[in-house]
């Protein structure tokens, strides 16, 4: 096996625009859950209002880049809003369950045959990334390996990971950030005091889904592409088992959880890969390999919940919230 490869194969996985994806996702999911206590499992959802709100605004109504980035945030803002107004007053198994089926209730509708003209169905839409990287100011050439496309969908990308891990930081530190702190804690203590906990959950659903619309634009313009496949429930669990990974209540945890969880699964599946190809490993096939590696992972996941359960950045104190 080539492990020089293998090595700098997981290693380029740390800044890809897929990990930076990622980390954007957990960041919102921490914003829901690490800080406020909302059991967010319909993550995906606003991965996919971000995505498909640019695209069908640049694809359909021809509007600038800027002005589809404003419309994806717009639309995941009211998402939130549509998704809080009947769920926020829940308990958290109960959000959870509305929360996963309102994701996929949103991948079905963009998945009809009715809406093929705007949304394209199962297919998807394609070539809506021309705006952005006519933006690019780094000219043609190699840029640590990569060419000027890829060096700039990842400065732009982990540019945007650090100005969201800075704002959520400032935010936390706040007055603001220290009642969502008390209602994740106890509720009903930060309702006595004359606070709004629905108002401030709501803010903290929007602000969540927002770093959640943003990460499903990085998450696609690379591709080019974005199809109803990529936001499944899966998509969801990958991202707690970022959040988990690196820790809840922490701002560095879940960019930390998305490059151990992208870098982890990278070298599992080029292990496998080359085990099978050098004829060490016959019980496998490739395809049962890629299978494998999450199962590995998961097994991961469950001895981290046994014997650090925090994360790995996070305070084994803020597992004690009601």
């Amino acid at each position: 096996m080539d492990f020089g490869f293998i090595f700098s194969s997981a290693a380029g996985e740390l800044i890809s625009p897929t990990t930076a994806a990622y980390a954007l996702a957990a960041l919102g999911l921490a914003v829901h859950f690490g800080y406020s206590g909302l059991l967010n499992f319909g993550q995906a959802g606003f991965m996919a209002v971000g995505a498909y709100g640019f695209a069908i605004s640049t694809l359909t109504f021809k509007v600038p880049f800027f002005v589809g980035l404003l419309i994806a945030i717009i639309c995941s803002v009211a998402f939130a809003f549509i998704l809080g107004i009947p769920t926020l007053r829940l308990r958290a198994d109960y959000l959870a369950i509305v929360t996963i089926a309102s994701a996929e209730i949103l991948r079905y509708i963009v998945t009809t045959n009715q809406l093929t003209g705007l949304t394209g169905s199962a297919n998807g839409l394609a070539a809506f990334e021309g705006d952005f990287f006519v933006m690019n100011p780094f000219p043609p050439g190699t840029y640590l390996g990569m060419n000027n496309r890829d060096f700039f969908i990842r400065v732009v990308g982990w540019g945007l990971v650090v100005v969201c891990c800075i704002l959520v930081w400032l935010l936390m530190r706040s007055p603001w950030g220290r009642v969502l702190k008390g209602i994740r804690e106890d509720e009903n203590a930060v309702r006595s005091l004359g606070k709004n906990v629905y108002s401030y959950k709501m803010q903290a659903l929007m602000i969540g889904g927002v770093l959640g619309a943003l990460s499903g634009m990085i998450f696609t313009l690379p591709r080019g592409a974005v199809q109803p496949s990529n936001y499944g429930t899966e998509l969801t669990f990958f991202l707690w088992t970022c959040l988990l990974l690196g820790g809840m209540a922490t701002v560095l945890g879940p960019v930390i959880g998305a490059m151990i969880f992208w870098v982890v699964l990278s070298l599992t599946q080029s292990i496998l890969y080359g085990l099978i190809e050098s004829g060490a490993v016959t019980w496998l096939t490739t395809v049962q390999a890629g299978q494998l590696r999450y199962i590995l992972v998961g097994v991961a996941l469950m001895l981290l919940m046994i014997f650090r359960p925090q994360g790995v950045f996070g305070n084994k104190k803020e597992l004690a919230f009601a």
